[in-house]
């Protein structure tokens, strides 16, 4: 597995959301988040924390949810 597509852990994920300009919305009775970007087009982010270690498969659909390629969801981390 390469450096960059390591499983990333729920704190990372909110970190990279933060960095490409995501905000959490109030969360309700759920157990998922939902982080949303205004704009045009409007984004929105569905984290479920109970599911960490992310794998391959969940980082690409956040990614794809937030816009942007997988390269570039994992370099918002750094």
């Amino acid at each position: 597995m390469s450096r960059w597509k390591r499983p990333l852990r729920a704190a990372d994920v909110r970190k990279i959301l933060k960095a490409l300009g995501f905000a959490p919305r109030p969360q309700k009775s759920t157990g998922h988040e939902h982080w949303v970007r205004d704009g045009n087009p409007f984004r929105k982010v569905t984290l479920s924390a109970h599911n960490e270690p992310f794998d391959d498969f969940i980082v690409s659909s956040m990614a794809r949810q937030a816009g942007v390629s997988v390269r570039q969801f994992y370099e918002a981390l750094h």
